[in-house]
């Protein structure tokens, strides 16, 4: 039961996470390999609310998600929506974005040290035990997992429900036909990016109350949503939030099971085995 529990904290925060890649692989088809870089900015903009003002980095999401969002959104305009125009194909857009997400990474984490340094960084909020089925458990793991479902949901509702969220799903489905109905596929594509960015961004930030964190650690994030996307399927965010929950259960059974340092490569044997069975992901459709 321990390790449902625990599995299942850590499985909200990783669907909040790679609900942003999520948005802006499968709206604006932009493989974001920075999208860990931006996690951990998150998670330094928490730490420095926190450490420096003392406002709760809960508080602080209200700052953070929309500076994220105005920095990604820029990014797309200023760099990305070149890319979009030069590309011929989906699959020389989705190259050029890895390399180009690539070196913005690089930029990311040298900015972050530079303000930053190279050590570790944690801090206590909410560390004090909550009582579930009879074991204790950390507050703000609860309380991180509590606000990242929150998100998760209203996100869905978003995009099921609203008018601007069923124009974001109809780009991410066919752009070439929104276009031809109306829809404004490079201002859509240029919001996907931003509020992936934003949604990434407040991830960060929950997960920075329970876990430490360095200027360089992005990376293993990126991998970790990249995972969870492409598992559960490119446009269907009902996958992500399932795999995420696997991922989480996953790794925490990895580590309380056999290795602490075995839970990425249990997390990409699991990426393998769904890559020969369902490469089109766990709710992805087969191609016809």
């Amino acid at each position: 039961m321990d390790i449902v529990i625990v599995g299942i904290l850590l499985g909200g925060a990783y669907a909040l996470m790679a609900m942003g890649l999520q948005l802006q692989y499968g709206v604006a088809k932009i493989m974001n390999l920075a999208n860990g870089e931006m996690l951990v900015a998150g998670s330094f903009a928490a730490f420095w609310f926190f450490t420096s003002a003392q406002v709760s980095p809960l508080l602080a999401i209200l700052v953070v998600a929309p500076m994220a969002f105005i920095f990604n959104w820029l990014v797309y305009k200023i760099f990305m929506r070149y890319l979009v125009k030069k590309a011929r194909s989906e699959g020389q857009l989705e190259v050029n974005s890895i390399l180009s997400t690539f070196g913005q990474s690089f930029i990311l984490v040298g900015l972050m040290l530079a303000l930053f340094g190279g050590e570790y960084f944690s801090y206590s909020y909410l560390e004090k035990p909550y009582t579930l089925f009879g074991q204790p458990y950390e507050l703000n793991r609860v309380v991180a997992f509590l606000f990242a479902i929150f998100f998760c949901c209203v996100l869905y509702f978003w995009l099921n429900r609203t008018r601007l969220g069923l124009t974001l799903r109809a780009v991410s489905v066919n752009p070439e036909a929104s276009g031809l109905v109306g829809i404004d596929v490079p201002n859509i594509s240029a919001l996907a990016f931003g509020l992936g960015g934003a949604v990434t961004a407040v991830g960060g930030s929950l997960l920075s109350m329970f876990l430490t964190f360095d200027a360089s650690v992005g990376v293993i994030f990126t991998m970790k949503a990249l995972v969870i996307v492409i598992m559960g399927g490119v446009r269907d965010i009902r996958g992500t939030i399932l795999v995420a929950f696997i991922l989480g259960l996953t790794e925490t059974a990895v580590a309380s099971l056999i290795d602490p340092g075995l839970t990425l490569a249990a997390a990409y044997l699991l990426f393998i085995l769904i890559l020969l069975f369902r490469p089109e992901g766990i709710f992805g459709k087969r191609s016809t």
